[in-house]
């Protein structure tokens, strides 16, 4: 997947997870799009799980200069990142 931005200045991409169906994720898009994200990948997974398909759709499609916003309350994505993001 490649995320085009037509703006021109960097492209802001939020991550929005929860743990469980009963979760609302409501909360973390609606901070995100008041960051100013532009595109969101969102996805409901335990955070035991280490296979995360909207991250690594997210990983794949952030290009030089873009900015990742992640939800405070996912905050502990972190800890899965495999590899560094250079700047």
């Amino acid at each position: 997947m490649r995320i085009v931005n037509y703006g021109g200045g960097p492209l802001k991409v939020g991550y929005a997870r929860v743990s469980t169906k009963d979760q609302m994720l409501d909360l973390q898009v609606d901070a995100l799009k008041k960051a100013g994200c532009s595109k969101i990948y969102t996805e409901t997974v335990s955070g035991a799980k280490a296979d995360r398909p909207a991250l690594a759709k997210l990983m794949d499609a952030l290009r030089a200069g873009d900015v990742l916003v992640i939800s405070t309350q996912s905050h502990r994505v972190a800890a899965h990142l495999t590899s560094p993001v250079q700047p």
